[in-house]
């Protein structure tokens, strides 16, 4: 891949289109963009927002270090990932995710093993904040989100 991967984590919203024409401008070596783009859900009506907290600087060497090791593992020719912090209300992006490659499988690939380690080895904190006023409390870590990053470190035969 040609240059470093694109990672930032910003409060302020992106526009997925954008950041796609920016990965791929001018880019005829590019035959398959993949992306993902994961929303704040409003959990049956339940929720008013979800506050996101990280650790400057700490989180986006993590996931610079897990995009290079997607880079590391696959054919690419651009990687993106944006996290949003702070309160996004239900409907609002959160995380955005975009690879590009000559061939649709490694982009395929490398999008999801990426989204499978920012879900799991990420450094944020997500705090509920009901629709009714009430705290939400904090929202613990999905051992299913666990079990789709383990899947990238066994070998097929596991």
């Amino acid at each position: 891949m040609s240059g470093a991967p694109t990672v930032r984590i910003q409060r302020e919203d992106f526009d997925v289109a954008a950041e796609i024409a920016k990965l791929t401008e001018g880019r005829a070596d590019i035959g398959a963009v993949v992306s993902f783009s994961g929303l704040c859900r409003d959990e049956q009506g339940q929720l008013s927002a979800l506050e996101l907290e990280h650790y400057p600087g700490m989180a986006e060497a993590e996931i610079a270090r897990i995009a290079a090791e997607a880079i590391a593992r696959w054919p690419l020719q651009g990687l993106t990932a944006i996290h949003r912090h702070g309160k996004i209300a239900p409907g609002e992006n959160i995380v955005l995710v975009v690879a590009a490659s000559a061939h649709r499988q490694a982009a395929f690939e490398a999008a999801n093993f990426l989204m499978d380690f920012l879900k799991s080895r990420a450094p944020f904190w997500k705090k509920e904040h009901r629709a009714d006023g009430s705290d939400g409390g904090w929202v613990e870590a999905k051992d299913a989100d666990d079990r789709a990053a383990a899947r990238w470190t066994q070998s097929p035969a596991d």
